[in-house]
């Protein structure tokens, strides 16, 4: 039976909240604690990387609030096998962006959902194919100059620079943001729950 109730996404990104909000869904944002780079061991896939810091950061926040559905998310690039995660600064960001944007590469977003109360755990990856534009030196430097790499895997946001930097997509356009919502009207249908408003 499906029920209308609110959730806790345990994410601080904005782009998810927005999307989220989009799509009219009722949450409230409770940020995970967890130390991402303690949960990434040598060797892991980016698929696993993901689903592990997703299901890692909803269990951090679940612990607190056992009665409530808890959302949380990663996302991450895949470069021929090697996991890029955010930037720490200009300089690693123009470094990422000169090796991303020469060849086709993989954004996965891993996505889980607990509710301890219920005994519900899922946690789950999407997987987009992003074919780039090749960048010139100048459109490098316009763009780190630009400071939306900040905070963003791969060190971009498709949703400011699809046009000049994407030639297309295969797969989820939301998931490059940071959240595939086909997967999270899939998961959230199949535990029976309506948490739209």
């Amino acid at each position: 039976m499906s029920q209308t109730a609110s959730f806790i996404l345990a994410s601080s990104s904005p782009r998810r909240k927005e999307l989220l909000q989009r799509e009219g869904y009722r949450f409230e944002v409770i940020a995970s604690g967890v130390d991402e780079e303690t949960l990434i061991s040598k060797g892991m896939s980016c698929v696993e990387a993901a689903r592990r810091l997703a299901l890692a950061k909803a269990l951090d926040v679940a612990a607190l609030y056992p009665d409530r559905l808890v959302m949380g998310a990663d996302t991450l690039v895949d470069l021929n096998g090697n996991l890029i995660g955010k930037p720490a600064d200009a300089a690693e960001a123009a470094l990422i962006v000169r090796q991303l944007f020469v060849s086709p590469h993989k954004v996965i977003t891993g996505l889980a959902l607990v509710w301890k109360e219920r005994g519900i755990q899922i946690a789950k990856t999407d997987t987009t194919i992003v074919y780039p534009r090749k960048m010139t030196e100048a459109q490098i430097a316009k763009h780190i100059d630009g400071g939306t790499w900040q905070g963003k895997a791969g060190a971009y946001a498709i949703q400011e620079t699809a046009d000049q930097f994407v030639e297309r997509i295969e797969g989820s356009f939301t998931n490059v943001i940071g959240l595939p919502m086909e997967l999270v009207k899939s998961l959230l249908e199949s535990i029976g729950i309506s948490l739209r408003t």
